[in-house]
């Protein structure tokens, strides 16, 4: 039997290309503990850029493929994990999170806040680690949403690397998901009447006073509009990138356009555009109808270059569940519905890695074939 060698190994490897990253696995430095054995079993753990990957199945089978293809090869064992990309953040104000994503609609009434519970609460049963934060100053739901209407935040002291001694606050979790937001500091009827410096002072404690740990996604669920709390987010930290939420219609699309446009001013990658309400299927004849119009969002997304991460139906269970406080991922998971939402999970959390890695998020998914396929 030949002798294997680990420059083969290594040779055989770099064949493999990551397909969002367009760059071959090798040197994405994600191959760990690679041994071969003198019966020519190889082991090996591939560490991808989260747990969410799409393409995890086709990425192992790759792996497995290119291997074989080694002399004196006679099995490989690939263990899969992961380790989820970061952005360059600014380490002080919220050290332990890797990424900061935020969810907007530029127009209001459109679900932007289910879509994002969903999201947060999809990540965290793929397995990744994630808080969701309700910047939504004006009409905090978030904590109804995640059946957190009564819970009240703990406030503990922490020591800071300098020897300080700080008070911060500590999220609220349900769902697998850290959450704070403004409702849990009011009374439900309580309204917020406050200026724009204001505002920023609230989210600037929100992101640097909470104790949000190890995270690998923050999302953050904010206001309709481009106004104060979009601005202070982009001052106060590196956002990697942002998702716009919208309906259909044409009135919400104009003010789309106006999101994408403003973030794209200020350098802020669009990850995607979430189509929401896109058509409503009837329960009895299942026969669907198109409520406000259909593809629109696919349309804003394809004329302003940036990706569409999929379209979520009218469906009267996403409404009763986030009113019942369990979202419907978790409420009906197996449910077509949730699917759709996992999917979409799954379609951003790859965009973020290729953010992340210097990749256009607008690129296609599947750009490059994988070991074993090319033509």
């Amino acid at each position: 039997m030949p002798q294997v060698s680990q420059e083969q190994l290594w040779a055989a490897l770099r064949t493999i290309i990551e397909p969002e990253l367009n760059r071959d696995i090798v040197s994405l430095n994600m191959v760990k503990n690679l041994n071969c054995d003198d019966s020519g079993k190889v082991s090996l753990t591939v560490v991808l850029t989260t747990p969410a990957c799409p393409l995890r199945s086709e990425i192992e089978n790759a792996v497995k493929r290119a291997l074989m293809q080694v002399p004196g090869v006679r099995d490989v064992a690939v263990e899969m994990s992961a380790n989820v990309s970061a952005s360059f953040l600014q380490r002080d104000l919220i050290p332990g999170v890797r990424n900061i994503i935020g969810i907007g609609s530029t127009k209001g009434g459109v679900g932007k806040s289910t879509v994002a519970v969903n999201l947060a609460v999809a990540l965290s049963q793929m397995g990744a680690k994630v808080g969701l934060l309700d910047a939504d100053i004006y009409g905090p739901n978030i904590p109804m949403m995640l059946g957190l209407r009564h819970a009240q935040p703990e406030v503990r002291t922490f020591r800071t690397a300098g020897g300080e001694e700080v008070d911060k606050l500590l999220p609220v979790e349900n769902y697998g998901v850290r959450v704070m937001s403004m409702g849990f500091l009011l009374d439900e009827e309580q309204p917020v009447i406050w200026r724009g410096p204001m505002l920023n002072s609230a989210l600037r404690q929100f992101l640097g006073q909470v104790e949000w740990g190890d995270l690998d996604y923050l999302l953050v669920d904010l206001p309709p509009g481009t106004g104060d709390v979009q601005i202070s987010l982009i001052q106060l930290t590196k956002v990697t990138g942002m998702v716009q939420v919208t309906t259909p219609q044409q009135v919400a699309l104009q003010d789309v356009r106006r999101g994408i446009t403003m973030f794209k001013s200020q350098n802020i990658p669009i990850l995607g555009v979430i189509e929401n309400m896109s058509y409503f299927v009837c329960p009895h004849c299942k026969k669907e109808t198109n409520v406000f119009a259909r593809n629109g969002g696919k349309e804003v997304a394809e004329a302003h270059g940036v990706p569409f991460l999929g379209e979520i139906p009218l469906f009267p269970q996403i409404c009763a569940a986030g009113d019942a406080g369990v979202p419907i991922v978790a409420a009906e998971p197996s449910g077509e519905v949730s699917q759709r939402y996992f999917e979409l999970a799954r379609r951003l959390a790859a965009r973020i890695s290729m953010a992340n890695y210097g990749q256009n998020p607008s690129d296609g998914l599947n750009g490059n074939p994988l070991a074993g396929e090319n033509p």
